[in-house]
């Protein structure tokens, strides 16, 4: 598919996780190995490459232990063919529109409280509280920063995928740090 084509169709409907995936984290385990990082994704693009996407990360596999939602917005930029597979594209993902955090479980708000910082209200559960362009050490964003991800979509049997994450936990910060695979398929939902 040509770019244009990808947009249109990807322009009808959200876009969910067919099953709860998992990334490596830049957390270690006690025995060196980094922690595995469980989540869930709900995927709209709007007409302007615009874009929303909320994640909610599991403490489980299973994604049967919510423990925080994230909700984004912004704007994709498409940066041309991606060699992963005929038809893939590099696309930046820009949260140049907002960025909220909700923790689902207390444990997760009390963390937030000692880690994030006191620009923020108390961290309560179902509590949305904004880090747009804050500083936000859990996620290691600073004050005026957008956060940003060089990653990829590829469209193939009516499935949408992104880049899998880094082995090494590396997030897609830089053009080097581009994914190389793929993650987990989206499929639509609506």
């Amino acid at each position: 598919m040509e770019v244009e084509e990808i947009k249109r169709f990807m322009e009808n409907g959200k876009w969910t996780s067919i099953a709860p995936e998992i990334r490596p984290s830049g957390i270690k385990n006690a025995d060196g190995t980094l922690k595995p990082f469980y989540l869930s994704r709900v995927f709209k693009y709007i007409e302007g490459d615009k874009f929303e996407l909320s994640v909610i990360n599991s403490a489980d596999a299973y994604g049967k232990v919510p423990l925080v939602k994230m909700n984004i917005k912004g704007r994709m930029v498409w940066q041309g063919p991606h060699p992963i597979a005929d038809g893939a594209q590099k696309v930046d993902f820009i949260a140049d529109e907002g960025y909220e955090v909700i923790p689902l479980v207390q444990g997760f708000a009390d963390a937030m409280n000692k880690l994030a910082g006191k620009e923020y209200s108390k961290w309560e559960v179902n509590g949305p509280q904004s880090i747009f362009k804050k500083a936000f050490a859990p996620f290691g964003l600073v004050e005026g920063q957008i956060f940003a991800e060089n990653d990829l979509v590829y469209i193939f049997n009516d499935m949408m995928f992104w880049g899998a994450r880094n082995i090494d936990g590396r997030g897609f910060d830089k053009e080097e740090n581009r994914p190389t695979n793929l993650q987990i398929p989206l499929v639509r939902t609506s």
